[in-house]
Parts: structure tokens; sequence; C-alpha cells
């Protein structure tokens, strides 16, 4: 039998989720021996491939992001999105109660740290902002919703080992994270 392959991407996060997924510890070990991990963060091949589960951590922000969103929904039998940012939007959504420029004018000129005399805002460099920052499921169909700021490595390891035993993935309600 061969293993199931997973994908995962990072979008519109802060990669604690991808953190919550390393906090598996040495029970990674036994996952890894289980699953193939062909598409992440941490492995440069040049497009998503066919596969059985895809992750998604982060919000949808910019064009590429739902771009991205819609290229794992395509290429994935099974679509989780991993925490409250891509379960929920997240903290991204503070965005949502400004327009697009006064966002980039913040994040590129306003913004106490930023050293930018001329006030340049990168134009065609950067993806597209979209309107709203945006769940995954506002984009493209998700099958198991993961919430947790991050969620715990034992919740991932449970929709893990649910997946594997050939089950659909619910989390129970005494493993999910509101914090």
């Amino acid at each position: 039998m061969t293993k199931p392959k997973v994908a995962t991407v990072w979008l519109e996060a802060c990669a604690g989720c991808h953190m919550s997924f390393l906090d598996i510890d040495e029970r990674i070990v036994d996952l890894l021996d289980k699953v193939d991990i062909v598409y992440s963060p941490v492995v440069d091949p040049k497009e998503i491939p066919q596969v059985d589960v895809g992750v998604i951590e982060g919000a949808l922000g910019n064009e590429e992001e739902l771009h991205l969103a819609k290229v794992m929904r395509e290429n994935c039998k099974i679509l989780i999105a991993w925490g409250d940012c891509a379960v929920f939007g997240g903290i991204n959504c503070m965005r949502n109660f400004m327009s697009v420029d006064e966002v980039l004018k913040e994040g590129y000129v306003n913004t106490p740290s930023t050293v930018n005399p001329k006030g340049v805002i990168p134009g065609q460099d950067l993806p597209a902002l979209l309107p709203k920052a945006i769940p995954v499921d506002y984009a493209v169909k998700v099958d198991v919703h993961v919430p947790g700021c991050p969620p715990d490595a034992d919740t991932i390891l449970y929709v893990f080992s649910e997946i594997l035993e050939g089950r659909m993935p619910k989390v129970p309600v005494d493993m999910m994270r509101y914090d």
C-alpha cells in the first residue's frame, strides 16, 4: 500500500500552525513513516502535485494566495484548513476595516518601524491585495476545519490519524482551541 501524499502551504499567517505540526515531536517520525510530505514551506518543488491530503495555513489576502488555494483544492482529495487564520480569517481580517490603498499606505509608509522617506508603495512587485482578507472556505471547498491559534500538536496528529484510518476527521470540541 502506498503512503498518502501530503502537501501543505503557508499563506497569510505567522507559521504557528506549521510550528505546531513540528511540536508533534518524536511522534512525527512515526507519522512520516505513514505519509509522504511532497510539498510544504520547507520542500521546494515548483508545482503543487496531486496529493491525497492538502493543508492550508493562513487566510487569503492577495491574488497569489487565492490562486494557491484554488490549486490546492484542484490537486487535493481532502483539503484541511489549519488554524484560525485559515478557518476564520484570523488577525489578518483586521485590515478589512480599511481600503486596500489605506492598508498599503499603513504597511509601507505610516508604520513607525518603516524607513521609506519617499513613501514608495510597491506596485507590480507584489501580488494584488484582495478587497478583504478572507478565510479559505470563502474561496474553495474545505473538507476539514481545524481551529486554533495555533491548533495544538495533539489535534493535528489526531486529524492525520483519522485520515490514515480512512475516516473524515471531525475535531472533537474538547480538542478545539480558540485562544
